[in-house]
């Protein structure tokens, strides 16, 4: 139980119809991992969790670790604005660069894009409603 209920849990999110999974399977994954990893003993225990967390990542890397998803994560306002002393890693920020060169070809947009994505990062005009932050 230890070890499947965090991993129960994402597979409810992403099969759930109550929300959009898009923005939240990253985070996810991440605290289902950091489950694991607290329920097998920490940090000084990685032998007990780490051949856990490599089947995990394996089957993440072929299915679920993709651009898309690390766009939606960023994005997400629940996540972003909750913690944002937590710089986005290089891998997420690069999974938002490559959706937004594949979906935006006009290079105007996409430095249009940037521009506001700085906006949304500091909660500038529309962003730092408290709306548009919960």
């Amino acid at each position: 139980m230890k070890i499947t209920a965090p991993l129960v849990r994402v597979l409810r999110l992403v099969d759930g119809e109550k929300k959009p999974p898009m923005g939240y399977i990253y985070e996810a994954m991440d605290r289902a991992k950091e489950t694991i990893k607290e329920a097998m003993g920490g940090q000084r225990y990685e032998r007990r969790y780490k051949p856990i967390w490599n089947i995990i990542d394996r089957r993440w890397n072929v299915q679920l670790h993709q651009p898309l998803h690390a766009a939606g994560y960023i994005l997400n306002p629940e996540f972003y604005y909750s913690n944002q002393e937590i710089e986005p890693c290089e891998e997420v920020m690069k999974g938002l660069y490559e959706v937004i060169e594949r979906l935006i070809p006009d290079l105007d947009l996409q430095d249009k894009i940037i521009t506001e994505l700085a906006m949304y990062r500091s909660a500038e005009g529309l962003f730092g409603w408290p709306m548009a932050i919960r």
